[in-house]
């Protein structure tokens, strides 16, 4: 009789002893801790995968805990990291296995240091430039990923498997211009719908994972208000950019150890946007708190440093990113940037 903390899992008879030890062996990124990620996290933890990288921007809000299950009211109220709030509920959850949070932007310049040593890749990003860099760079490293996202009542999930079948331009060849697609912000999001995406890619990490052979090669898509599944077989275009012809968008000419574009982004809050510097640095967050506590509220944790006036709001974290809250556009956001962190 199988016995121990996986024992259930371990009887069902896709996984079996044989899968166990595949699952304990395994190397999983996450990208992404929002709604889909921090779920699909808890579950594969639970499921003993050995080694889980957990990579997220942002840090924990209020606004989150509705569907974001790993995180609290403290971790709210201390404004954690995601990926450090994560890291920890799943140290409580699974103290056998290896979780390495990275409290970072998945960008251009370190898109390859979280992808090339892991053996699968779940989204859960949110946004569609994230998603076609993690497309390119899963192609050029050869490693599977699983696509996610969800919206309203709505969710979808595609396994991109890079042996031969479509990628995620096959289905979408252009990027989406902003506004285009309805975000969480302007439609709202129910945590059911986002719970459901991110068990199916879990479900879905575990068959690939073990070689299952019912690994599934659709487009799966579902409503759940209106109580509609919809599945679609999808085919690979030969004239796709990215797995037909290869031609890849990623790290530009020129870019060096270090460095990285300068990047300013919407986020999913309306007026939010991150800033992200052209040459990487390191913050002395507590030193910096000092030059910024004469012009208005300042507090910091040692991952980040939240900073509140009448003319300006963001948090800044040790490496020169910073979010900016309540700019009328992406060139307010720069000019708040420059003025009060000047880097």
């Amino acid at each position: 009789m199988i016995t121990g903390r996986y024992a259930r899992q371990t009887m069902f008879e896709g996984i079996g002893c044989e899968g166990a030890e595949r699952i304990h062996a395994a190397r999983v990124s996450i990208i992404g801790m929002g709604a889909l990620g921090s779920v699909a996290a808890a579950q594969l933890a639970r499921a003993g995968v050995g080694f889980l990288r957990i990579v997220d921007r942002d840090f924990v809000e209020l606004g989150n805990l509705h569907r974001q299950a790993l995180y609290t009211e403290e971790n709210a109220g201390k404004q954690l990291p995601k990926a450090i709030a994560a890291c920890g509920r799943l140290a409580a959850i699974n103290s056998e296995i290896v979780i390495e949070p990275v409290v970072a932007d998945f960008c251009r310049a370190n898109a390859e240091e979280f992808v090339r040593d892991v053996d699968l890749i779940l989204d859960g990003t949110d946004n569609f430039e994230t998603r076609f860099l993690l497309n390119e760079i899963c192609r050029k490293c050869g490693k599977p990923w699983i696509y996610g996202g969800a919206i309203g009542a709505t969710g979808a999930t595609m396994n991109i498997l890079q042996d031969g079948g479509p990628c995620l331009r096959c289905m979408m060849p252009v990027l989406p211009m902003p506004g285009e697609y309805p975000t969480c912000a302007t439609e709202g999001i129910l945590g059911m719908a986002s719970s459901i995406v991110a068990s199916a890619q879990a479900v879905e990490a575990l068959k690939i994972i073990v070689g299952s052979p019912n690994i599934s090669r659709s487009f799966l898509r579902f409503d759940l208000w209106d109580n509609e599944v919809m599945r679609l077989d999808m085919v690979r275009d030969p004239d796709c950019a990215v797995c037909g012809k290869g031609e890849y968008e990623l790290p530009p000419q020129g870019l060096t150890e270090g460095e990285e574009e300068e990047r300013t982004i919407p986020l999913c809050a309306d007026g939010t946007f991150q800033v992200s510097p052209k040459q990487r640095a390191r913050i002395d967050l507590a030193a910096f708190a000092v030059r910024l506590e004469e012009i208005g509220m300042v507090s910091h944790n040692g991952y980040l440093l939240r900073f509140d006036n009448e003319e300006a709001s963001f948090s800044l974290f040790d490496d020169g990113r910073a979010i900016i809250r309540d700019a009328k556009d992406a060139a307010k956001a720069r000019s708040i940037y420059a003025e009060y962190i000047g880097l």
